[in-house]
């Protein structure tokens, strides 16, 4: 029997729920609450006579009753019964561990199995009843393993076994390397014959597992990371990187090799990074990879951008982009001319947004030519062309050709030199409009970086239509959103940055939170919407300002985020700032200007989303931050 279930000298009782308190050394839980200040002597005397009252332990008293949280009197019950806390949420959960124990049995007694220690022969095993002895020892034999018991909440338990077992993810890979592990466990891949052993079922298997588990979960890309004992997978969810589970070592090279030839890439050449692409469908779902290859000390990496080909380009207001922003960046497209730029860092969904944009304008009657570094996404009617370095295919030699082909809108995705920089300028300048990108971390920088390549300040303030800034903030879950009272510390601080865009009385809402002298209309007003004019009201009679988190649920993973959307500021080229360009003007003078103009900066858009339950502060902290 395991050391941390000797640990606590009880038996297990009757009821299954918890021992008494004579079962404790005299110390019930009720006591502990008490001691701990969860509960006041009155509850606790409350409780104590229900237990004699019904027979009930307090335990079930307890979880009958929402006196106190289930977290708490979980974690209470762990000291207790001096068996380890184990937090669900944080701790990852080892797709070999879950294998194990089948759904069933984990079901039948409200037990997860954690993760698994083979050199110790030990299964950590987190127990909504740690106590009951009778599930370890079942356990134990269905294993043929000893089992460390933790602590862990009960609903979670039960969350996590209708979704990581149902994914199913964890027992197919588990059961395909099964498959491929003959009985000692050693595997000796003879060379001559690899392209046969990649193309077995339980490899080609383990990889459809692993890309329609990204399918499901929404990831944009997948992380195979070799380590010293393991292969570690990982997804980027919503952007961030989560790790989903590990695989033993000795199947990395089948896997990566599998990967590779999928890809159209070089199976024997592993000194020297690889880019490979090949599509994969799940279900009605299609999408296209990106694949590439990183030599690291401990083997291939391999990295795996999924680019959907369903569900169509998003259109602007669905990425984020309303009110004077929207109109100002609508308004210089539908220019015949010039330059409109998109800046922000890797990620930031620049190329998204100019796709948006080209949707939206490509029509039979204008030619449209793309030069782009790769294609992320194939559009109708659009002639786009793949960068290609090697055979002499660069921006600048192709946006030099593009002129050739009596183009009406030219898109180069992006600007990383004085040559493409004057050739974009130069197509601007003879009836062209050009779309590009630009990394810097605001609308304003983007001026002066383009003089620091050279560029012609009376030229520039020529051709520059509007600069559009962005960065992605991860969107709150609408099925698990709650509300909540912020700090005051929080609430001045968004008073502050607002400023005069800050919602100050229910009749100011019913035109928006607009600036002296800004029309209401498709003005700031708009930037702010019905969820800020409802703040506005609460504010004003309660003087509270609640803003909105997600708790978490199966759906979007325990991380309360489902989905994405942007922050954006747009500056267009008026008259004063064209003159700030000519007087080659620091960025903070730019912006400056632009602000007094009437532009809403990153972090102002993205405080007006908090405020309205689109996002949370956390998040505008995170990408607009200056």
């Amino acid at each position: 029997m395991p050391q941390s279930a000797q640990a606590s000298p009880v038996k297990q009782p009757q009821n299954g729920n918890g021992p008494s308190s004579s079962q404790t050394g005299g110390k019930s839980l009720v006591d502990l609450l008490l001691s701990q200040g969860a509960i006041n002597q009155q509850q606790a005397d409350k409780i104590k006579l229900q237990e004699v009252q019904t027979g009930k332990t307090q335990a079930e008293v307890l979880g009958s009753d929402s006196t106190i949280s289930e977290e708490a009197l979980t974690q209470a019950k762990a000291t207790l019964y001096k068996v380890p806390y184990i937090d669900l949420e944080k701790a990852p959960i080892s797709p070999e561990a879950l294998a194990i124990l089948p759904q069933s049995v984990a079901s039948r007694f409200l037990v997860l199995p954690a993760s698994v220690d083979r050199d110790k022969n030990e299964l950590i095993l987190a127990m909504g009843n740690p106590l009951d002895l009778a599930a370890v020892e079942f356990v134990e034999q269905k294993s043929g393993m000893r089992v460390r018991p933790m602590t862990a909440i009960p609903s979670k338990i039960e969350k996590i076994i209708s979704e990581r077992y149902s994914v199913g993810l964890a027992q197919e890979v588990t059961a395909a390397i099964k498959e491929a592990t003959p009985e000692d466990g050693a595997r000796t891949v003879d060379l001559s014959r690899l392209s046969q052993v990649i193309s077995e079922a339980p490899i080609a298997k383990i990889v459809k597992e692993l890309l329609g588990f990204a399918v499901k979960s929404r990831a944009s890309d997948v992380h195979i990371e070799p380590e010293e004992k393991t292969t570690r997978i990982r997804y980027r969810v919503d952007g961030i990187l989560q790790e989903k589970f590990t695989m033993p070592k000795q199947f990395h090279e089948s896997l990566i090799s599998r990967i590779k030839i999928l890809g159209g890439m070089k199976i024997d050449e592993k000194r020297i990074p690889q880019d490979g692409r090949f599509n994969f469908k799940a279900g009605v779902e299609e999408v296209d990879l990106r694949v590439s290859s990183l030599p690291t000390v401990h083997g291939e990496k391999i990295v795996m951008r999924l680019l959907k080909k369903t569900g169509g380009v998003p259109k602007l207001q669905e990425l984020g982009l309303r009110g004077r922003a929207l109109k100002n960046l609508e308004d210089a497209v539908l220019r015949p001319h010039g330059i409109i730029l998109v800046t922000g860092p890797t990620g930031s969904g620049k190329t998204t947004t100019l796709y948006s944009i080209l949707s939206r304008i490509n029509t039979p009657k204008v030619n449209v030519v793309t030069l782009e570094d790769p294609v992320e996404y194939q559009i109708s009617g659009i002639n786009q062309v793949q960068v290609n370095a090697d055979a002499g295919l660069t921006f600048a030699s192709g946006l030099r050709s593009f002129l050739r082909q009596d183009p009406n809108i030219v898109m180069v995705g992006e600007i990383r030199d004085a040559e493409t920089a004057e050739l974009a300028i130069q197509a601007s300048l003879t009836g062209h409009l050009v779309f590009s990108t630009l990394h810097t971390n605001d609308s304003a920088g983007a001026i002066p970086r383009l003089l620091d390549m050279g560029a012609e300040p009376f030229l520039l303030a020529s051709a520059i239509t509007a600069i559009v800034a962005q960065r992605v903030t991860r969107r709150i879950h609408d099925k698990c959103k709650e509300e909540y009272v912020p700090e005051p510390a929080v609430v001045e601080d968004m008073k502050k940055v607002l400023g005069n865009l800050w919602p100050v009385s229910p009749g100011a809402s019913q035109g928006g939170p607009a600036s002296p002298g800004t029309p209401p209309v498709q003005g700031q007003a708009q930037g702010a919407s019905n969820g800020v004019q409802k703040q506005v009201q609460a504010g004003s009679t309660t003087g509270e300002v609640k803003l909105y988190k997600g708790s978490g649920d199966s759906e979007c993973g325990n991380t309360g985020y489902h989905g994405r959307v942007g922050v954006f500021e747009v500056m267009p080229i008026t008259e004063k700032i064209a003159r700030l360009t000519l007087e080659r003007a620091p960025a903070a003078n730019i912006a400056k200007q632009a602000q007094e103009e009437g532009m809403i900066t990153m972090k102002q858009d993205g405080y007006l989303k908090v405020l309205e339950g689109m996002t949370t502060m956390e998040e505008v902290l995170r990408v607009a931050q200056e």
